[in-house]
């Protein structure tokens, strides 16, 4: 081939020749580019797949929780079925219940009297305890509760509020409400003579006013304000006959609570071996003098922690509380012969009594929860062993303990506690000693015991 003729194209051909090299490199460059972009794409599918199917995961677990809730409901309204139901017309439902309680009781009570007695040689008592009534209602958001009792010779107003649920967990009563005070709503307790805090007004209080209750994040926030205590009913007393202990005003010249803020915050330690509920409470109210002495407050201020594993709870509590008063005579079944400052006059159950100013309240109590699916005659029983003390700060007087060892059985709508207290100081165990100073000075403090069977049918 004649080379004159290739070499006139040759420009020609070196352009195109490096056209194509460019050209490669491009495509090089862009096939480089595809392919993270497609590994790219691939990564945010897995992803995506990831997140979907950790929201399918999420969305399984919220059904199922909720049918578990659906179930609780179920199973709470199926144990309710003896409550008469009311239709208000306007979507809301009142549901009347009660319970009716008998009470046995043998120990240090005294020599025999040949007659129903709670001595030893009487083989104890047997007595009505408590009848009462119990409303509840409910329409919506909007919820209330109303509770009477009826006791031997005395009766009283338990509790009577309305409420509001709030869409953010948050609730609202306004009315005769639980004082929220403690681990719980009977503190550290699950007996039928509860620990020494509710003695001094520091355990299942009622009161008169607005609380409101909201859980934050892992807190549950009890924030209250009360006008007063819930008032005296009906009975021998001048001013206690009443449920919850309160300071009252038997001789016309004492005082009288008023003015009294809350606070209680609870942290909630889950998914743990040994789930934890650890909080604070604190209270501070005034003390309106009725007779010649200034007015008062007083405070109350506790720390207290439940922890559970497996069916075991072990509850416990330590408070300080002082009664800031002038010294004054309070009238009681124990007499006070000067003013002192030393003691304040409490009252419940139709009974006034004295308890010390100022002091330390520490408590612990110990249950186990047994389900019995193999007795047909039992749900569970719930044995216990609890302790509790006021140590007081006045010279001379002595300290008031209180022991009880029992057991609370479960039957379809019977609840029965069997126990034994023991006590050096509480008005309700041992007989010997006049009423009215086991709180305060305690001047016989004996150890004395009681062994009680409380019977009660609820519907």
């Amino acid at each position: 081939m004649p080379v004159a003729p290739f070499a006139k194209h040759l420009p020609t051909v070196t352009a195109l020749l490096a056209s194509l090299s460019l050209t490669g490199t491009a495509a090089a460059e862009t096939a480089q580019e595809l392919e993270r972009r497609v590994m790219q794409l691939e990564r945010e599918l897995a992803a995506a797949r990831t997140e979907l199917e950790q929201a399918k995961t999420g969305e399984r677990d919220a059904r199922d929780e909720l049918a578990e809730l659906k179930n609780e409901v179920a199973d709470t309204a199926a144990a309710k079925t003896d409550k008469i139901a009311i239709e208000d017309g306007m979507g809301g439902t009142l549901n009347i219940g009660g319970a009716i309680r008998a009470n046995y009781a043998w120990g240090d009570y005294g020599p025999k009297t040949g007659g129903p007695s709670r001595a030893e040689g009487d083989d104890g008592n047997m007595t009505l305890d408590t009848f009462r009534i119990n409303l509840d209602y409910v329409n919506d958001q909007v919820i209330g509760k109303a509770e009477y009792r009826f006791y031997n010779g005395y009766h009283m107003l338990h509790t009577a509020w309305l409420g509001y649920n709030f869409a953010d967990g948050g609730q609202v009563q306004v009315g005769v409400n639980r004082v929220p005070f403690g681990p719980g709503p009977y503190g550290v307790s699950q007996s039928w003579f509860f620990d020494q805090h509710y003695y001094v007004g520091l355990a299942d209080d009622m009161d008169l006013g607005i609380k409101y209750t909201r859980p934050v994040g892992n807190w549950t926030i009890d924030l209250a304000y009360y006008y007063s205590d819930e008032g005296t009913w009906a009975g021998d007393s001048k001013d206690s006959a009443r449920y919850s202990y309160d300071v009252v005003n038997e001789s016309g010249n004492g005082y009288e609570e008023r003015n009294q803020f809350n606070l209680r915050g609870i942290y909630h330690i889950k998914d743990v071996t040994v789930p934890t509920d650890v909080g604070f409470s604190l209270q501070y109210g005034q003390l309106e003098s009725d007779g010649p002495q200034d007015d008062g407050d007083h405070y109350a201020a506790s720390v207290h922690m439940i922890n559970k594993w497996q069916n075991f709870t072990l509850a416990t509590q330590l408070t300080r509380y002082k009664f800031d008063i002038d010294p004054y005579t309070p009238a009681s079944p124990t007499t006070v012969a000067t003013p002192t400052d030393d003691l304040i006059q409490f009252g419940a159950f139709d009974f006034p009594s004295l308890v010390a100013s100022e002091g330390w309240i520490p408590a612990v109590s110990l249950s186990y929860y047994l389900e019995t699916p193999g007795i047909g005659w039992l749900d569970y029983v719930i044995p216990y062993v609890e302790y509790s003390a006021i140590r007081k700060d006045a010279s001379g007087f002595n300290d008031s303990d209180l022991t009880t060892l029992g057991a609370a059985w479960g039957s379809g709508g019977w609840y029965i506690y069997t126990e034994v207290a023991y006590s050096t100081g509480n008005e309700f165990v041992g007989g010997e000693t006049a009423f009215g100073d086991r709180l305060g000075a305690n001047a016989d403090d004996d150890g004395q015991y009681r062994y009680n069977i409380n019977l009660g049918y609820y519907f």
